[in-house]
């Protein structure tokens, strides 16, 4: 198709996520259709060259077309590119399962259980923990604790721990019962008839992402698996974004020296390639669901443990050993605060930044300070300013998120943020 055609035929049949459609649609839009990718930059159709400034939605770890994640899959390929996973197993999927649990000391969450897509490895742990507490003779233990601002996905049980109104209110009624609370003092404010009937706790550790890179407070993570622990309730940590080394180690709670009894992970597994997904836990929570066959987790995809993506997720581990990616990465932690400071004192339109490892968020305001309406939707005119000047990123409202593959260069960084010096001074005036 020629681009006009395919201008029209997107806007004829495309519903794309998160996306106010009649603005998308709208005649004067034109859309960047992207045509290829090459370490920490995209290209477009028209040939203009930008930095993957929020990796893809999160997603991309080394870079776009590596060649040993692009070998690797072509291998795969020429093997088996899909088969059932259920009564039937595979190699790529035996040898990722062993490599994800050693990448924790000790490998204390042996057993993985593999899925699709970050939603749907929080639905796994969910059902996980509630049929664990059937197993054990304890129904009664249904409810679930979640944190205000908390985002873990849009499936329903997902969407039931979830704590953003722009996502999760027209259906907060319809899933699981879940009790939110706002940091560590409410949740020991809980009632005891409360953490009686409590399955289980879930968090994003460190940082909120969808809440507009939110960091929790440092220890705050140990005190929570410590409350888990006096009052026997399973742990489950939503490493979705934060996994495969976006805060400067492999797994965001490794900071913190604990463990949780469930982790699920998603999105860079395979470096930013393939879906796939993987909920890891204990030995404890798997043992239950021995013994008669009704025990059995009844629960799967037709696509579980893809041949593909387990190939590509073997071949990102097999770079972050190769390119000594996570020991390359501290320097650029480093980096990217000095950028932050000095963006924060170029510019009054930014209120604060924040940074948890390699993810930054920056907070928009107007020119003399004061806040921002949020119907101006001026994070997203940003961003939009910013593809001017060769950075691809979205917003968080008007919080502008920086969390580019991990391979990019100093020199790349000081690139991304110039573009976001230039894109907010032109945009708030």
């Amino acid at each position: 198709m020629s681009p006009q055609q395919l201008l029209a035929s997107e806007k004829r049949h495309q519903w794309h996520p998160f996306t106010p459609m009649d603005g998308w649609n709208d005649a004067s839009h034109t859309p960047i259709i992207i045509d290829r990718g090459e370490g920490p930059y995209l290209f477009d159709s028209e040939g203009n060259r930008y930095l993957d400034g929020n990796s893809s939605i999160w997603t991309n770890v080394h870079g776009h077309n590596h060649p040993t994640i692009n070998q690797a899959i072509r291998d795969q390929l020429e093997q088996v590119a899909h088969s059932s996973f259920l009564g039937l197993t595979h190699r790529p999927a035996i040898e990722l399962a062993k490599k994800l649990a050693a990448q924790i000391e000790g490998s204390p969450l042996p057993r993985v259980f593999f899925s699709d897509d970050g939603s749907t490895a929080i639905e796994c742990a969910l059902k996980m923990a509630l049929q664990f507490w059937q197993l054990q003779g304890l129904p009664e233990r249904s409810e679930l604790v979640a944190f205000d601002h908390a985002y873990h996905g849009d499936t329903l049980g997902a969407n039931s721990v979830g704590g953003l109104d722009s996502f999760h209110g027209r259906f907060s009624k319809m899933g699981l019962k879940t009790h939110h609370v706002a940091d560590i003092a409410t949740l020991r404010d809980l009632p005891r008839s409360t953490c009686k009937k409590l399955a289980a706790i879930v968090i994003e550790p460190l940082i909120q992402g969808a809440a507009g890179m939110r960091l929790w407070p440092k220890g705050m993570l140990a005190q929570i698996c410590d409350w888990c622990d006096a009052n026997s309730v399973l742990l489950i940590l939503d490493e979705v974004m934060t996994g495969f080394g976006r805060t400067g180690k492999m797994f965001a709670f490794q900071h913190e020296g604990i463990v949780p009894d469930i982790l699920c992970l998603a999105k860079g597994i395979t470096g930013g390639y393939l879906p796939l997904a993987a909920t890891l836990t204990n030995e404890t929570v798997f043992k239950a669901f021995l013994g008669a066959p009704e025990n059995a987790f009844y629960h799967g995809h037709s696509y579980t443990a893809n041949p593909l993506g387990c190939a590509a997720a073997l071949a990102s581990l097999q770079v972050f050993e190769e390119e000594k990616t996570l020991e390359n990465l501290a320097p650029k932690i480093e980096y990217l605060s000095y950028g932050l400071a000095a963006l924060e004192s170029a510019c009054p339109q930014i209120a604060a930044t924040r940074q948890c490892g390699f993810i930054a968020g920056i907070d928009l305001a107007k020119a003399d300070g004061s806040s921002l309406d949020p119907p101006d939707l001026t994070g997203a005119h940003v961003c939009e300013a910013a593809r001017a000047h060769g950075l691809l990123t979205r917003p968080v409202r008007d919080t502008i998120v920086l969390m580019p593959p991990l391979c990019i260069s100093l020199d790349q960084l000081d690139e991304a943020l110039l573009a976001l010096t230039k894109a907010i001074v032109e945009t708030i005036r």
